[in-house]
């Protein structure tokens, strides 16, 4: 048996000269500009055994906090919600973990109708009738919707919430340079859209006005009320919309949206690096030729039996550069198939009994986290599961503060939100007793006051107190 080595010096000085070149870096002196290349060799320790690295790598592991060993109250986007065991013991089974796009249907059958399923299931909760087979996440799902705006009316004008999501937000700027577009933001009154600001902003070339409901903040919005605005004005309305939380909503499509597109993480998705998620899209019938991704439909064969296909677009239309509706040809399948196993595992009356649980115990946490001496609600407008709170106090302080009683307390707003420098977003699902928030509100109380006490006798920071 051959066995093979590295490259010796003299192997390597024979290769370089068999393509005339006279060192490794004359490969690169070209074409990487000198200013970025290190001009070192990397500082790389000694090689090391499996048995050692396993445990080096156990070590760095366990200097990572996560929701399984502390209390997580972090929305923005992402949510702690209980994963059932059911939705892992279908999704890796080799038939599902392992196909690729459904070229042929005919030996495809069980991929096409689990996409079939999943697009039934969130066009019901959207209240619209088309949905596609599931995009990459939220974010690019709103960027796609822009897209789909602009090939409707042939306006490049954009109107968008402030409450809409800060990355779905950055997502559209960033493809509108592209889409050759703008995006002009509104800002909120009270925690919600400001409607005598979208009202005003709207004009004859706005292709479409996006919301978000429940919006950034948690409040709930009035889309049916915002949306007559842009309609009135000839723009689309795209709405993105928590999947959970539609379970108590009036959904998108009895609100007048044209397009509901959201985040799927929340359904049967666990925080593992911030996902997996995938992204959902549903749009009006007149839209159905211009929708993003996979569709997939349902058919009879030649004999007469139910089956499934990939209807009205072929993979090679998303490949059209500029003329084509979508700029990628995978889907998110293997996690849209999560869920619908999670939204087949609750059923509708489980995801109402869900919705009205978060609601109850996000009012507790709201009235218990507000009566705390520092502490005000930011916005007193409905919430679902996530609120916001001002702090008077230094959010930062205040969140590692709790992270020392092993409390993720929330999401910091000044970094995405530099008009509520002391703000912070709490967020409850129910997985989070009440025993839970008394907890939080107890090292919140306890945080903020010794932030304040720290503030005011110049010793900046303090450390945590069980």
């Amino acid at each position: 048996m051959t066995r093979y080595t590295s490259a010796t010096d003299a192997d390597r000085a024979e290769m370089l000269a068999a393509i005339g070149a006279a060192s490794v870096a004359d490969l690169f002196d070209e074409q990487i500009p000198a200013e970025v290349r290190l001009g070192r060799e990397l500082e790389l320790p000694p090689g090391m055994p499996e048995t050692e690295v396993y445990e080096r790598l156990r070590e760095l592991a366990g200097r990572n906090a996560d929701a399984e060993s502390e209390l997580c109250f972090i929305g923005a986007g992402m949510y702690d919600h209980y994963a059932p065991a059911i939705v892992d013991a279908i999704t890796q089974r080799s038939e599902f973990l392992t196909p690729y796009t459904p070229y042929q249907p005919e030996i495809s059958q069980g991929t096409l109708q689990a996409m079939f399923e999943f697009q039934t299931a969130i066009s019901e909760l959207m209240a619209l009738p088309v949905s596609n087979a599931g995009l990459y996440e939220g974010p690019s799902s709103v960027a796609s919707a822009g897209y789909l705006a602009i090939a409707a009316t042939g306006r490049r004008r954009f109107v968008a919430s402030r409450g809409v999501h800060p990355h779905s937000r950055e997502t559209l700027a960033s493809y509108c340079a592209g889409f050759d577009a703008e995006v002009i933001e509104v800002g909120l009154e009270g925690g919600l859209t400001d409607a005598a600001a979208l009202t005003e902003a709207i004009d004859s070339d706005t292709a479409a006005v996006f919301l978000q409901q429940p919006n950034f903040l948690g409040a709930v919005e009035d889309v049916a009320a915002l949306a007559e605005t842009a309609r009135a004005a000839g723009a689309l309305v795209i709405v993105a919309a928590d999947p959970i939380a539609a379970g108590i909503l009036r959904p998108p499509g009895d609100c007048g949206a044209d397009v509901a597109l959201g985040e799927g993480q929340p359904l049967g998705g666990r925080l593992d690096f911030g996902g997996p998620s995938f992204g959902f899209f549903c749009v009006a019938q007149e839209h159905i030729r211009r929708m993003p991704g996979r569709i997939a439909g349902e058919t009879t064969d030649v004999d007469g039996r139910r089956g499934f296909v990939l209807a009205l677009q072929t993979r090679e239309q998303h490949i059209r550069r500029e003329k084509a509706t979508h700029n990628i040809c995978t889907s998110q399948q293997l996690n849209a198939l999560a869920g619908v196993i999670y939204l087949s595992w609750l059923g509708k009356r489980g995801l109402v009994e869900l919705g009205e649980l978060l609601v109850q115990r996000t009012a507790y946490a709201r009235e218990r986290l507000a009566a705390i001496d520092g502490v005000e609600l930011l916005h007193d407008a409905p919430v679902v599961r996530e609120f916001a709170l001002r702090l008077d106090a230094s959010v930062d302080a205040v969140l590692d503060l709790c992270a020392a009683d092993g409390i993720a307390a929330g999401y910091g707003l000044g970094r995405e939100y530099p008009e509520h420098p002391d703000g912070l977003l709490v967020a409850i699902t129910e997985r989070r007793t009440r025993a839970d928030i008394d907890w939080l509100a107890d090292s919140l109380e306890r945080a903020v006051a010794a932030s304040r006490e720290g503030a005011e006798t110049g010793r900046g920071e303090t450390a945590g107190v069980r």
